[in-house]
Parts: C-alpha cells; sequence; structure tokens
C-alpha cells in the first residue's frame, strides 16, 4: 500500500470512531460562504487538528472542521474552510480531504469560492455556476507517481462540472427567480491580489473569474470519478480602466451578503438529487 492510501485509512479511521455512516454528499465552502452549516442538521463535528494529516486552516473566515449531518434529508460531510496553495501547502495535502471524502462515500461533491468579477457584464454580489476553469496555478495536484486505487493516470477533463448538475442548479436558480451567471474561472497562486495588466491578460484568454482556490479540488475528484458542481460569488469587480482598491474585509462581506442566495440553492440542489 502507497504512503498515501496509508495516510487515508489513518485519517478514517479516527473519523469511523465517530461516524459509521456512508455520506454520497461532499460541500466544501469557500471564502466567507459557512452560512450553508446553518442548513445542517449536525451529527457529528472533528476538527482538522483532531484528523491524522489534515492541514490547518490559516485563512480568516475558515473555521477548519469537518461537520457531518444532514440537509434537506440527505447525508452530507462538509469542509467549513479549506486549504490553499498560497498558504504553503502541497497540493497533495490541499486536495487531501477530497480522497478522505471520496473513501466516505461521495460521489457528488459541491464547492463555492470568492472571487474577482472580470467580464465586463458580472457584478459585485453576482453569483456564478462554474462550467468550465483555467489552471494557472503552476502545479497540478496529479504530479507523481499515480494511485491507481484512486484513479486513472491520465484523467479525462472534458467535463470538470457536472452538465447534470449545471442544468439542475439553473432550473433551481430559475424556480426561485435569482439570477445566476454561468462562466469560467482561473485559479492563480496568489496571495496578492492582480494588476490591472493580469486582469486584462485573465479576460482575454477566456476567464470570467479570478480565484486562488477550488481547481486543485476539482482535479482531484474528476481523477476519482467524482461528479462535481462549482459555484462562485463575485466579490469584486475587477475591470482594469476602473480599477478599484480592495482588502479582505470587503470581500468578506461582499461574500456574507450574496451567500444566502446560494445558499438557498445548493440546499434545494440538495434536495433534488
Amino acid at each position: 500500500m502507497s504512503k498515501l492510501l496509508e495516510m487515508v485509512n489513518e485519517s478514517l479511521s479516527v473519523i469511523r470512531k465517530r461516524t459509521d455512516k456512508n455520506y454520497k454528499i461532499g460541500i466544501i465552502l469557500g471564502t466567507g460562504l459557512g452560512g450553508l452549516v446553518h442548513e445542517i442538521e449536525i451529527e457529528h463535528q472533528i476538527e482538522y487538528a483532531d484528523i491524522p494529516h489534515f492541514p490547518l486552516s490559516t485563512v480568516e473566515s475558515h473555521k477548519g472542521r469537518l461537520i457531518f449531518g444532514k440537509i434537506s434529508g440527505k447525508d452530507v460531510v462538509v469542509m467549513q474552510g479549506r486549504f490553499h496553495f498560497y498558504e504553503g501547502y502541497s497540493m497533495r495535502q490541499i486536495t487531501y480531504p477530497v480522497r478522505v471524502m471520496k473513501k466516505l462515500g461521495v460521489g457528488t461533491l459541491l464547492v463555492s469560492n470568492a472571487c474577482g468579477g472580470m467580464n465586463p457584464l458580472y457584478r459585485r454580489g453576482d453569483l456564478m455556476i462554474m462550467v468550465d476553469h483555467i489552471n494557472l496555478l503552476g502545479d497540478n495536484p496529479l504530479i507523481g507517481p499515480n494511485e491507481e486505487e484512486l484513479g486513472p493516470r491520465f484523467p479525462d477533463m472534458s467535463e470538470p462540472y457536472n452538465l447534470g448538475l449545471i442544468e439542475l442548479a439553473e432550473k433551481v436558480a430559475l424556480d426561485k427567480k435569482i439570477k445566476v451567471q454561468k462562466g469560467v474561472y482561473v485559479a492563480v497562486p496568489g496571495p496578492n491580489l492582480e494588476t490591472k495588466a493580469e486582469y486584462r491578460f485573465l479576460r482575454s484568454i477566456g476567464a470570467d473569474v479570478v480565484g486562488m482556490s477550488t481547481v486543485p479540488e476539482n482535479i482531484t475528484a474528476n481523477h476519482m470519478g467524482m461528479k462535481v458542481l462549482g459555484f462562485s460569488i463575485v466579490t469584486d469587480e475587477c475591470f482594469p480602466d476602473k480599477l478599484e482598491k480592495v482588502n479582505v474585509e470587503d470581500i468578506i462581506a461582499a461574500a456574507n451578503n450574496a451567500e444566502p442566495q446560494m445558499t438557498s440553492i445548493m440546499k434545494e440542489v440538495i434536495e433534488r438529487l
């Protein structure tokens, strides 16, 4: 058995002392997007620090705990806080919890993030359903020896975000009369925000929004055959010709303000799965 699989099994052994359920739905909550936790009928909570081999969240607003419970009657496991490349973690560390989720039974992964909007039609507070992504992180969680038990050496990425789930999310948004965008997310290393020239470049290569997360988790989930649905909340407008200064407090505030709409859609999507 490889070192990675040994680590996953060690993490599982601790989790299984708290719950023996299989969880078909996994959720990763991004910056300022923890409101969904209030919709969970919580059965168990485990701090990341108490799970062997889990990294620790170092970013403001990321609580750092694994939550087990129900949403709309469905068993879910939720990461309240994720990890980022700019925190100094390796790609394998960032995506390690997704591996553990898969072993807990997760087949559908819902991810969320805060992002900067570059599409001129987008505005602060908009909710975007992710339809594709561009990886400019300069690294990939699948580099290194492949774990055949987890997935193929060369996983297909022609549908990184599941089309059926995207269609379902659109239908839910329409039924709830919530405006949603659909677009492409580009991941950059961070932690600094981008320059005007960088925003122009990122927009020119086809990105609608920019952020510093999600893509590694998506690649790992696809490697293991999981279906992924991604949501981005536009927390700042990144238009080079009228770029305004922004700080993390503004970003978190914008995410908090828009988060209830995302939570409403995610909750209903889970109910209809």
